[in-house]
């Protein structure tokens, strides 16, 4: 026990304090020199006579979520606190007894806290452990006794309310049903790793998916509010709601409900071909009517593939008057072509007559490629402008639509098409790595991975038995397959989610060799591949979604 005494210096008709050699007197215990002091005692007899720790609790209690780690305050709250952190630290100290003022506290014998510090203990103890250091006023006249101590806590295991009802059948209080109608799962799939990055299924009790959505329980109507919030701000949507009277209480006037949710997704998704109406075309800078979608958040970001021209159409635009997109982007739709040359296309004016910035001048290219079937067995070859064409090379196998041969879901569009207005291919995106070469192992060899949620299916999703569940395991597998093209192909796209570096996987070399690209001086490098700087690192797999790492 470590013990100092603090003196006030005596003052004489309230000026400075006496300067010259203090004289020395006995203690009045144990009759040892000491300098004078109001109590006339020595430290050590002092010690022994007051206890400065009385009314002080040397030992607590704390109590532990299991499931999700947090611990408990006070009033059914509760808050993650890492160990020997600052928040943990003021959470013992308010459970420490006769540390806190009280109102009938004479001023001279309260406790001044001067110093806390964490005393190491094992992980696995369930004990934590933390040294104060504490000062108080043990006699009148401003003796003043600092003494340091260790307080224990016992770590106790009790669930919280959350964790509770995580285990209990109905015990949701919100539900959000997402839908979209459409005939994948690509956009739930980067809609999963948007939630993963932005945390937003914190609080979420479980999850569950079906053919066309996926359905989120929550334990109260807040938390399902903020989560539709953070929907809103990431893909156009529309939401119905309602809720169902469980249970009243006349004497108190309380009722019970249920709430549920209902998202509906804009049926567009990633490189599906649109013909814009006239006035929506008009209406977003006069852009052709025949555009691609780039990219999916809160508006529809649209891009022409002929000029390059860029819009956004808005949720409140889409939803007032729906359409169809005329292509969408399933495999079954896109064909690979082979890139046999290409040309630099330079447009001073775009259709809405504005000028055209040197970097979107830049992207424009006249593509010659030819269908990867048609190799070898006829020189069928096509000509055709895209926006891509800085990233083409002779050699390269991109995707695109055939608008010669797909069948078109509006009638306006057959007759632009018979009428000659529209280009024979739209170039959608290039392919990397071993999916351009065509191995079949290419998937198992990508250097990137994703994370995902802990999901279960739903009672209309099937369990993979049979015939249809064989069937629908392999679509599903190839909508993850053509995600992961999708963000090889998209640097854009990337920087909205978390992808991970893959452990097993050797990283490929890359070759410098000026021979083997075109001579262009006007040519861009391609800012779309895959580097090693957007990989992260320590990808555990085996973690539970909502886990803390303490």
């Amino acid at each position: 026990m470590d013990v100092q005494i603090s003196i006030q210096p005596d003052t004489i008709g309230g000026g400075g304090p006496v300067c010259g050699t203090t004289a020395t007197i006995l203690c009045c215990v144990c009759a040892i020199p000491i300098a004078p002091n109001p109590s006339n005692t020595c430290s050590s007899c002092l010690a022994s006579q007051s206890d400065v720790t009385r009314g002080i609790s040397t030992e607590a209690t704390l109590h532990q979520c299991r499931g999700c780690s947090r611990w408990h305050q006070d009033a059914g709250k509760w808050i993650g606190c890492d160990l020997e952190s600052r928040e943990l630290m003021a959470l013992c100290l308010a459970n420490v007894s006769g540390l806190k003022k009280r109102k009938n506290d004479v001023a001279a014998g309260r406790v001044r806290l001067v110093d806390a510090a964490w005393v190491w203990t094992e992980p696995h103890s369930m004990r934590l452990k933390i040294r104060l250091t504490i000062q108080r006023e043990v006699e009148s006249g401003g003796t003043i006794l600092q003494q340091s101590f260790v307080v224990t806590f016992v770590v106790r295991n009790q669930q919280c309310v959350e964790c509770q009802a995580a285990f209990r059948q109905g015990s949701w209080k919100s539900l959000v049903q997402v839908r979209q109608r459409v005939g994948h799962k690509r956009t739930f799939l980067y809609l999963e790793q948007l939630i993963l990055k932005n945390g937003a299924h914190r609080g979420c009790l479980s999850i569950e998916t079906f053919k066309d959505g996926m359905d989120f329980y929550f334990p109260d109507k807040g938390k399902a509010a903020r989560f539709i919030s953070f929907l809103e701000d990431v893909v156009p949507m529309k939401v119905k709601s309602s809720k169902k009277l469980i249970g009243t209480d006349d004497k108190s006037n309380v009722s019970n409900y249920k709430y549920t949710n209902l998202v509906e997704i804009c049926t567009f998704c990633k490189d599906d071909l649109l013909f814009l109406p006239k006035k929506l075309a008009r209406h977003i800078g006069n852009i052709s009517r025949l555009v691609l979608v780039k990219n999916i958040s809160n508006v529809i970001h649209v891009i022409d593939p002929l000029t390059g021209q860029t819009g956004n159409i808005e949720s409140d635009a889409y939803w007032r008057d729906p359409f169809r997109p005329v292509v969408t982007a399933a495999r079954t739709r896109l064909t690979r072509y082979v890139v046999l040359g290409k040309d630099p296309v330079y447009l001073e004016r775009n259709m809405s007559k504005r000028n055209v910035n040197k970097k979107q001048r830049s992207k424009l290219a006249l593509i010659t490629a030819a269908r990867e079937s048609d190799l070898g067995s006829n020189d069928s070859q096509l000509e055709e402008r895209s926006h891509l064409g800085y990233l083409m090379k002779s050699g390269d196998v991109c995707l695109g639509y055939d608008l010669r041969e797909c069948q078109l879901v509006e009638d306006d569009a057959e007759e632009a098409r018979n009428s000659g207005k529209m280009p024979d291919v739209v170039f959608v995106r290039k392919l990397y790595g071993g999916v351009a070469t065509g191995e079949s192992n290419a998937a198992k060899k990508r250097m990137f991975q994703l994370q995902r949620l802990d999901i279960k299916k739903g009672e209309e999703e099937p369990k993979g038995r049979g015939k249809k569940g064989k069937k629908d395991a392999e679509m599903e597998n190839m909508d993850e397959e053509d995600f992961m093209q999708e963000l090889e192909a998209d640097r854009e796209m990337r920087t909205r989610v978390n992808i991970y570096k893959t452990e097993s996987i050797a990283v490929p070399k890359t070759n410098d060799d000026d021979g083997d690209r075109e001579g262009d001086d006007d040519d861009e490098d391609d800012d779309q591949k895959i580097t090693l700087d957007e990989l992260l690192d320590n990808l555990v797999l085996d973690s539970k979604p909502d886990a803390d790492d303490n």
